[in-house]
């Protein structure tokens, strides 16, 4: 009877620990929700471009991206730690397939370890006219940049700098669709359509209400052909208005070449896109705060590119002026 007794309290203390070691794991673990309803909870293994694979504990599920409704990293699983190198420990991401990008409430660090970790998302943008920077937003190949830098252009190039063992390799993307853009707010969306089995790296995008006047805060970009320039400054005022729209205004160099490249804060998120400067007034940078980057990535579909009538809807061209300033004759055009 004691034996059985001991065994069978043993058993008991056996069974609560692994319930209890069940309920925590559940606690932490990442979280499927599906279009139909359905929530999902275990360990988000791999995210690919078309499907998620995640392991509930007694198989792997491979789940399409087109059946998901919102996936949250609730740990920092594999993702997380690519896009932060370990440096936030739990962070919690938060993403969909329709709305593109990912948040992330991240822990700051220092400029040196942020860049090991963000620079492969910051690109360079190439059209006969000239050249810009931007940056992805997902590892399908979607990205941001300034309208400026694309403008009446469909001869777009895509560089990408992708890290090796021996330093940078460059990487140019031929293949780049127009999928929207903004004019007003000067933003545009790109995705390019020929990376084949190249792993992309995606920014974060961070959040204009955490962001305070004085913060440190560097920038990643092009300028004049210089490829992954680093400047760094701080935000001089988060609300400086021009032309009936808001900017954060920075200290951080910004020069011809770094527009539509990111403005990072100290946890590696993007908190606004670099669009104007002041070439001969050092100090004197701007950038388009992260919160009207959603707003036009959420609402793409209002902005959709029309190949058809590319620079129609908002601009109307002057017609040429008549050269002979001379009365004309009668029946003559």
């Amino acid at each position: 009877m004691f034996t059985n007794r001991t065994n069978s309290s043993t058993c008991r203390r056996w069974f609560s620990a692994l319930v209890l070691f069940c309920t925590c794991a559940l606690c932490f673990a990442d979280k499927i929700v599906l279009k139909e309803g359905q929530t999902i909870t275990g360990d988000i293994l791999v995210e690919k471009q078309a499907q998620l694979y995640i392991d509930i504990g007694i198989t792997v599920l491979t789940i399409p991206k087109d059946k998901i409704l919102t996936y949250e990293y609730t740990k920092a699983g594999e993702d997380a730690e690519d896009s932060q190198a370990k440096v936030g420990e739990g962070p919690r991401v938060t993403s969909g397939p329709e709305r593109l990008y990912k948040t992330a409430e991240l822990k700051k660090t220092t400029i040196e370890k942020n860049v090991a970790t963000v620079s492969e998302s910051v690109v360079m943008i190439s059209s006969p006219g000239g050249s810009g920077s931007g940056f992805f937003i997902n590892d399908q190949g979607y990205l941001i940049t300034n309208y400026h830098v694309i403008e009446r252009e469909t001869r777009i190039e895509v560089t990408m700098f992708q890290k090796t063992k021996n330093g940078f390799e460059r990487k140019k993307f031929k293949k780049v669709k127009i999928e929207a853009m903004n004019p007003f707010v000067d933003l545009a969306l790109l995705k390019v359509e020929d990376l084949g089995e190249t792993k992309i790296k995606a920014a974060y995008l961070g959040d204009v209400d955490r962001i305070k006047a004085g913060e440190d805060v560097f920038a990643i970009g092009n300028p004049l052909g210089l490829e992954r320039t680093i400047t760094n400054g701080v935000i001089s005022t988060k609300n400086r208005a021009f032309e009936g729209l808001t900017y954060i205004q920075t200290n951080a160099d910004i020069n011809p070449g770094n527009s539509g490249g990111p403005l990072f804060n100290l946890a590696g998120e993007v908190i606004g896109v670099t669009n104007m400067g002041y070439i001969f007034l050092g100090g004197l940078g701007f950038a388009i705060p992260v919160d009207y980057v959603k707003h036009f990535i959420e609402n793409r579909e209002a902005f959709a590119y029309d190949y058809d009538h590319p620079n129609s809807g908002y601009r109307y061209l002057q017609p040429v002026r008549r050269r002979n300033k001379a009365k004309p004759k009668l029946g003559s055009f």
